[in-house]
């Protein structure tokens, strides 16, 4: 389990527990980007409790996807077969975790889907909801993604998957990550299989979510969707040029 921190001295104790809890054989692995609020130190002493949690302290804050690309790191030198994306303000109910992990059974990635039949939200305001929502349907338009929730940040990964994937040109480290590795997941013809989760908005502490996130991921999304399509419609030319002439 990754759980990447900044400022989540609060809430750090709480998930692990939720986590160890529903998965008591998972190692809990703690990525701190050196939060000024003692988060790392939180980290330290759920350690010493306990051998099942493991804290990588990093340097500074650097984005999401860098904490968890080091965390993927981290996993595949030990060997873990699968690795999990969870936050650590509770909204990414832990509990589903045996249920996700069941499903990574038969598939490469699983997410935990607010968009799917059974999913949903709680304490979110409506223009939250309308933007989450539009941009899945933009991601899902763009990219041609079968995937309703290519934003969300609770998942499985296997570690075969990643390694299929390939980390070294990631260049996405804010929320765009997700569906920076989603779009590589299904360019790679992996198995993506959403399971319905609640997700709960954090009681504790302040969303790290900020408009400079938000231009990364629609400047990113397009781009890679304006590659997508121009891919295709050389493709399309092509095979009209090849194409066998009628006697």
């Amino acid at each position: 389990m990754l759980v990447p921190t900044y400022d989540e001295r609060e809430n750090l104790p709480l998930v692990v527990r939720r986590i160890r809890n529903s998965v008591p054989d998972a190692d809990v692995l703690v990525l701190d980007d050196n939060s000024p609020d003692g988060t790392g130190e939180a980290a330290d002493r759920l350690a010493a409790e306990d051998d099942h949690v493991h804290v990588l302290h990093r340097a500074r804050k650097e984005g999401l996807g860098k904490a968890y690309l080091a965390g993927f790191a981290w996993g595949l030198e030990r060997g873990y077969d699968a690795l999990v994306e969870i936050d650590a303000d509770g909204s990414h109910p832990p509990e589903r975790l045996p249920v996700m992990l069941a499903a990574a059974a038969d598939a490469d990635v699983v997410i935990g889907s607010r968009w799917v039949r059974g999913g949903r939200i709680v304490n979110w305001p409506l223009h939250r909801k309308a933007l989450s929502i539009g941009g899945n349907v933009y991601i899902k338009t763009l990219l041609g993604m079968p995937v309703n929730d290519a934003t969300a940040g609770f998942r499985v990964y296997r570690a075969d998957a990643l390694r299929t994937i390939g980390l070294v040109g990631v260049d996405s480290y804010g929320y765009c990550f997700q569906a920076d590795l989603t779009w590589r997941a299904d360019r790679a013809g992996l198995r993506i299989v959403e399971v319905p989760i609640t997700f709960v908005e954090r009681e504790i502490g302040q969303s790290k979510m900020n408009p400079d996130i938000a231009r990364e991921s629609l400047r990113n999304i397009s781009r890679w969707g304006w590659e997508y399509r121009r891919g295709q419609v050389r493709s399309i030319g092509e095979r009209l040029v090849h194409r066998p002439k009628d006697h």
